[in-house]
């Protein structure tokens, strides 16, 4: 969660629009383990594959949208397990997403309406809902799922400027606890903020450049009531291009890498997504 790099993920869109999105990503690097656990040095190879639907519609005078997300994971990985290096694949689903959003600024526009406008300020909230419907296996050190409820408020906002735009995003993830890990311990993780920044430019319509940080703090992990470890104080950083191929179909491709802090999941990322796009009939 803390590797989320998404511009324009408060862009304005008109009402009775729908997109469906396929992802395709890959992320290497190494994962630093609870100390209390036989496991160290662990570098992972994960593969991720994801359908998701979004859909805007009117919420009283205002634009709000719905969306649901369903990622597979395939994962390889070495790690040293008391001290003997071992080889783990791990295959299955992640943990379902729902997201739901509102903006803050202006009237709902149809898609007509949206087409004449002039782009101005967009300010949102949403509120993300992660549910515990991943594989997950208590006899496990690393699972897909994570065997708890997460939920994540969050306020962004998208400024235009001319041919440029720059987008700002705060959310706080809040975690559920997990009492049934590893062989039945109890897992408890405190609150982790997160912060987007992006700048971009715009070439043409649906055809832009991002460059992307984030920061995110917190989300120390407490095994069976012990002392919580592991509180997080890292950065990344990334670059996303959006390409559209004919009226209704774009691509988009971004890469982020790991820049500073402490702990945390030192990754590098590459994805590509596909995204097709059409209105409801009037």
């Amino acid at each position: 969660m803390s590797q989320e790099l998404e511009p324009r993920s408060y862009s304005a869109s008109p009402i009775d629009t729908n997109f469906a999105v396929g992802v395709w990503s890959r992320s290497t690097g190494t994962v630093p383990v609870d100390p209390s656990l036989p496991l160290s040095d662990v570098r992972p190879a994960i593969t991720t594959r994801s359908l998701s639907f979004s859909h805007a519609f009117r919420l009283g005078e205002r634009t709000a949208s719905w969306a649901v997300l369903v990622p597979y994971v395939g994962a390889h990985a070495t790690a040293s397990v008391f001290g003997q290096p071992q080889v783990f694949a791990l295959h299955g689903f992640a943990d379902f997403r729902a997201r739901f959003g509102v903006n803050l600024l202006g009237r709902a526009l149809t898609p007509a309406e949206f087409a004449r406008r002039k782009p101005s300020t967009t300010l949102g909230t949403s509120l993300t809902v992660i549910a515990p419907t991943g594989t997950y296996n208590r006899t496990q050190l690393i699972n897909t799922g994570s065997n708890r409820w997460t939920l994540k408020p969050e306020i962004g906002l998208e400024q235009p400027m001319g041919k440029w735009f720059t987008d700002f995003s705060a959310g706080l993830w809040v975690f559920g606890e997990n009492s049934d890990y590893f062989d039945g311990k109890r897992l408890r993780q405190a609150p982790l903020g997160i912060f987007q920044f992006h700048v971009g430019y715009n070439f043409r319509q649906n055809q832009w450049l991002a460059v992307d940080a984030n920061y995110y703090s917190g989300g120390a992990t407490s095994v069976n009531g012990a002392t919580p470890i592991n509180s997080l104080a890292n950065s990344r950083y990334g670059a996303a291009f959006s390409q559209p191929i004919g009226a209704s179909l774009s691509a988009k491709f971004s890469w982020s890498h790991w820049l500073s802090g402490r702990y945390g999941q030192n990754f590098s990322t590459a994805s590509v997504a596909l995204q097709y796009l059409w209105f409801n009939r009037q």
